[in-house]
C-alpha cells in the first residue's frame, strides 16, 4: 500500500487520457454485466425446471392450440400423476408497455401441479368459485398496487370477444407466493371457463398441457406415450421435459449464449488494443522517470510489478464502475427474465476478466520497464 500514491500519480499523469480509457473500459464492463446477466438469467430459469413435469405442445408450433379433450386421454396413460393446461393470453394493463404474463387455467388442476406456488386454501376456493376470478403473484400485486377485491381490466393483444372488443375484466380473489423463487411472483392466472366462454374463436382448445409424472426416471417413456397417442391425428403433439421445453423456447429467440459470446469477444478485442496502446504510451512517456526509480533502488521485479499494478488498478476500477452500473440497471429486466438482481457469478467473472485484461495489456509495457537500461534512458 505504500506505493499506492505512486501508482495513483502515474495513472493521472495525463488526466484526459485516463478518463477516456476509464470510460471505455467502464462501458465495456457495463455491457458485459448486462449481457452475461441476461444469459445467466435464462440459464437459471432452465436449471430451475422441475424434473417430474413434462410439457406437451403442438408438433407444428407453440402457437398452435390443442383440443381440450386431449387432457382426459393423457391423464389415463400409465405413469401420469395429473395433468393441467395453460394458454398464452398476451394482455397489457392500461399501456402496451405494461405487459402482464397472464394465463387462463383450471385452478384446482394448475395449483396442484405447481406446489411451489403457495396460495391460501380459502383463496383457492374463491378462485374456483368465481367465474371472473383471478390470482396474481405477490410481486405483480406490489407493482400495480392491486389487492384482493380489486377489479382489474386487461387488454388482450390476441383474444377478442364476440363483440370484437379485446378488453377483459377480472376480480382479484387471491395472491400467491413462491418462497423458492420470488422472481416468479409476477404471473396473472384466471379461470379458463370464463376465457373459453368469452372468446370469439378457438373455443375448446388450450395452448399446452403440463403433465406431472409419477416417477421422474420414466419421463422419457411417458413423453413418448403421449406423442404416440396422438400420432397421425390432426393434432400431433411434441412432449418434452420442462427443462427441454424452456431451452427450446429460448432457442426460438436465438442462441443467447452464442450471441453474447460473439458480442463480448468483439468488444474486448477492440478494448485490448485501446487499453494496451494506452499503457504502452504511458510507459514510453515516463521512461526517464522510471530510470530515476531504478536509480533510487527499485529492482527489475519491482518495476515490473509497479507497471502491472498500474494496469490492474485502472482495469479493476473501471470494471467495478461498469459492473456496479449493471447491477443497478439489471432489476429493470426482472419482468422479462424473472431474475431480481445481477447474479453474483457474473460479477465474479467480470472481476476475473478485468484482471486478465490488466495482465494482457500491461505485461508488455511492464516487461519493457523491467528491462530498462538506466544510462540509455537518462541519456534519451
Amino acid at each position: 500500500m505504500k506505493y499506492f500514491p505512486l501508482l495513483w500519480a502515474a495513472l493521472w499523469r495525463k488526466k484526459a487520457r485516463t478518463i477516456f480509457t476509464l470510460l471505455s473500459i467502464t462501458v465495456a464492463f457495463l455491457l458485459f454485466g448486462m449481457l452475461q446477466g441476461v444469459n445467466a438469467g435464462f440459464n437459471q430459469t432452465v436449471e430451475k425446471a422441475n424434473v417430474n413435469r413434462l410439457v406437451t405442445t403442438s408438433s407444428i408450433s407453440l402457437t398452435e392450440s390443442l383440443p381440450y379433450g386431449d387432457m382426459s386421454q393423457i391423464e389415463a396413460l400409465p405413469g401420469v400423476a395429473r395433468v393441467a393446461h395453460a394458454s398464452w393470453f398476451g394482455p397489457y394493463y392500461q399501456d402496451p408497455k405494461n405487459l402482464v404474463f397472464s394465463f387462463p387455467v383450471e385452478p384446482d388442476r394448475y395449483f396442484a401441479i405447481y406446489p411451489e406456488l403457495v396460495l391460501p386454501k380459502e383463496q383457492l376456493e374463491a378462485f374456483m368459485q368465481t367465474r371472473t376470478g383471478a390470482v396474481i403473484g405477490a410481486d405483480l400485486a406490489r407493482q400495480y398496487g392491486w389487492k384482493i377485491g380489486d377489479r382489474v381490466p386487461l387488454h388482450s393483444t390476441i383474444w377478442t370477444k364476440p363483440d370484437r372488443t379485446s378488453d377483459w375484466t377480472f376480480d382479484v380473489v387471491g395472491i400467491y407466493q413462491d418462497p423458492s423463487d420470488r422472481a416468479q411472483e409476477n404471473a396473472f392466472f384466471f379461470n379458463y371457463k370464463y376465457f373459453d366462454e368469452g372468446r370469439s374463436f378457438g373455443k375448446g382448445t388450450v395452448g399446452w398441457y403440463i403433465v406431472q409424472v409419477k416417477d421422474p426416471s420414466q419421463s422419457a417413456q411417458v413423453a413418448a406415450a403421449v406423442d404416440k397417442l396422438f400420432a397421425n391425428s390432426p393434432d400431433e403433439t411434441k412432449t418434452e421435459t420442462e427443462k427441454e421445453f424452456q431451452q427450446a423456447f429460448l432457442k426460438q429467440i436465438g442462441d443467447i449464449n452464442m450471441i453474447v459470446t460473439y458480442i463480448l469477444f468483439a468488444v474486448f478485442f477492440a478494448l485490448l488494443f485501446a487499453t494496451g496502446s494506452t499503457m504502452m504510451q504511458s510507459v514510453r512517456e515516463r521512461v526517464p522517470e522510471l530510470a530515476v526509480l531504478k536509480t533510487l533502488g527499485f529492482s527489475d521485479t519491482a518495476m515490473l510489478t509497479l507497471v502491472l499494478c498500474e494496469s490492474l488498478s485502472l482495469c479493476l476500477l473501471a470494471a467495478a464502475l461498469g459492473l456496479l452500473a449493471a447491477w443497478a440497471i439489471f432489476p429493470t429486466l426482472k419482468d422479462m427474465l424473472g431474475v431480481v438482481e445481477l447474479p453474483m457469478p457474473v460479477i465474479a467473472e467480470g472481476v476475473a476478466v478485468a484482471a486478465l485484461l490488466a495482465f494482457v495489456t500491461g505485461i508488455i509495457p511492464a516487461w519493457r520497464a523491467k528491462r530498462l537500461d538506466i544510462v540509455e534512458a537518462l541519456r534519451g
